[in-house]
């Protein structure tokens, strides 16, 4: 079984059809098989910013003193 090559667009792009059957036939490699932690949860690196900034505002309070 052969596969056909992509036809071409009016803009010389294949068509999505074909790119995303391509792309699917491919395999996966390893770390990117896995979301990570922040692409499940980005409320988390939000709410991690916000402890670091208070955090650092104390310490310059002291600092100011």
């Amino acid at each position: 079984m052969t596969e056909a090559t992509p036809e071409p667009t009016s803009n010389g792009q294949p068509a999505v059809e074909h790119a995303a059957l391509a792309t699917a036939a491919a395999p996966s490699a390893g770390p990117a098989e896995f979301p990570s932690t922040a692409d499940q949860r980005p409320e988390l690196g939000v709410g991690a910013a916000f402890a670091g900034g208070l955090v650092l505002a104390l310490i310059l309070k002291r600092l100011a003193r």
